[in-house]
C-alpha cells in the first residue's frame, strides 16, 4: 500500500510516498480503507522531532520511519475471527497510528464508530481528536454550563471551531479571538463576541472583560496576562504545544501549576487520549446538529508535503485534510 512516512526530522519536505506492507488484522481488529486523514499538531511534531524529548519514543537521532496520521474515515475492509460490530462495507471514522495511508487497522472496541450519515468522509476525518480534546477540557476539567463565559484563543483553528460549538452546546457565552478574515466563520459557529488578535489583545491591561474559562490553543501570551482576566474562580486551560526545544510546553505547564498555588483560579493540563466512550460523545453531537465539522481546505495523499506546508503557514480556517 501507499504511505506517508520520514525518515528525517525536518519540513514538510522529509516526508515521503513510499510502499510498505499493507497491515494484517488480528482476531480483534478491523481493517480499513482509508478515504480521509486529518493533519494535526500531532503530526507536525512527530515529522519536526520537537520537542526533544517526543525523540526518546519516536527514534532519537533520526525517525523511526512509522507513518503520521492519526484521525481518519474510510470503509472497512475486513474483520478479524473475534469481531461482530463491524461488516466490510460499513462507513467509519476514528483513530489510529499511521493513518496517512491506504490502509489501518484498529481494535474494535477502540475509538472507531460509524460514521454519521450526514457526514463526508472528509468532515468526519476532521473531527476526533479535535473535538475530544475540547470535549475534555470544557466539559470535563472546566465544567463549563449555562451563564459561563468561555474565551477561545485560536478560535479559527481545527479545535476552536469545534471548541466555540462544544461550548456553545453547554450554554456557555462564548468570544473567539481569531483575524477579521475568520469573523464571520466563527460568529457562524456561535461566537457572540470577536477579538480580532492584530489589532488588540484579550489580555490588554485596561482590557474590562473577565472570563470563567479561557481555552488556549496558541500559547502567545504570559500566564500572568492570562490569569489576569480570568474571573476569581476561573480556568485555564492551555493547549498548545508551543514551548522550547527540549521540553516544549513543560515549562508553561509547571510554571502554570505554581501560579495556581498561590490563586483561586484553577489551571488545568491533561492529555486528550481518544477512546470509544468520548468518540461517542462526539458523535452525538455531531448527530443531534450541535457540532459541524470545519475543512479549510483538502490534499490528495501524494500531495502531504503541501498539506503540512498549508498547516504550518496558511492559517486555516478549520482542519485540513488529506484524502486517500
Amino acid at each position: 500500500m501507499k504511505a506517508i512516512r520520514h525518515h528525517a526530522y525536518g519540513g514538510p519536505d522529509v516526508l515521503e510516498l513510499e510502499d510498505v506492507p499493507a497491515p494484517e488484522p488480528g482476531d480483534e481488529d478491523v481493517l480499513i480503507r482509508v478515504r480521509a486523514a486529518a493533519v494535526g499538531p500531532g503530526e507536525w511534531h512527530l515529522m519536526h522531532g520537537m520537542p526533544y524529548v517526543l525523540r526518546a519514543m519516536s527514534g532519537l537521532s533520526r525517525p523511526k520511519g512509522s507513518i503520521l496520521g492519526t484521525d481518519f474515515s474510510g470503509q472497512v475492509e475486513a474483520v478479524g475471527r473475534a469481531v461482530t460490530d463491524f461488516r466490510p462495507g460499513d462507513e467509519v471514522f476514528g483513530c489510529a497510528g499511521g493513518a496517512f495511508a491506504e490502509y489501518v487497522t484498529v481494535r474494535h472496541d477502540g475509538p472507531l464508530l460509524p460514521k454519521p450519515a450526514g457526514l463526508t468522509f472528509e468532515q468526519a476525518a476532521a473531527v476526533p481528536t479535535s473535538a475530544i480534546t475540547a470535549l475534555l477540557g470544557l466539559r470535563d476539567h472546566a465544567r463549563v454550563g449555562p451563564g459561563r463565559h468561555v474565551l477561545v484563543n485560536g478560535a479559527s483553528g481545527g479545535i476552536g471551531t469545534l471548541a466555540i460549538q462544544i461550548a456553545r452546546s453547554l450554554g456557555a457565552e462564548v468570544t473567539a479571538v481569531c483575524r477579521s478574515a475568520n469573523e464571520d466563520l466563527v460568529r457562524g459557529l456561535g461566537a457572540a463576541h470577536v477579538i480580532d488578535y492584530t489589532r488588540e489583545s484579550f489580555t490588554s491591561p485596561g482590557t474590562t472583560a473577565r472570563y470563567d474559562v479561557i481555552l488556549d490553543n496558541v500559547g502567545n501570551h504570559p500566564l500572568s496576562a492570562c490569569r489576569r482576566v480570568l474571573t476569581d474562580r476561573g480556568t485555564l486551560i492551555p493547549n498548545s504545544g508551543k514551548g522550547g526545544r527540549l521540553l516544549g510546553p513543560m515549562n508553561r505547564i509547571l510554571a502554570g501549576h505554581l501560579h495556581a498555588i498561590f490563586s483561586r483560579r484553577r489551571f488545568v493540563n491533561y492529555v486528550a487520549r481518544p477512546t470509544k466512550d468520548l468518540l461517542t460523545d462526539v458523535r452525538d453531537l455531531l448527530e443531534e446538529g450541535a457540532l459541524t465539522p470545519v475543512v479549510d481546505r483538502t490534499y490528495a495523499l501524494t500531495d502531504a508535503r503541501e498539506a503540512m506546508r498549508h498547516f504550518e503557514t496558511g492559517h486555516p480556517a478549520g482542519k485540513i485534510v488529506v484524502t486517500v
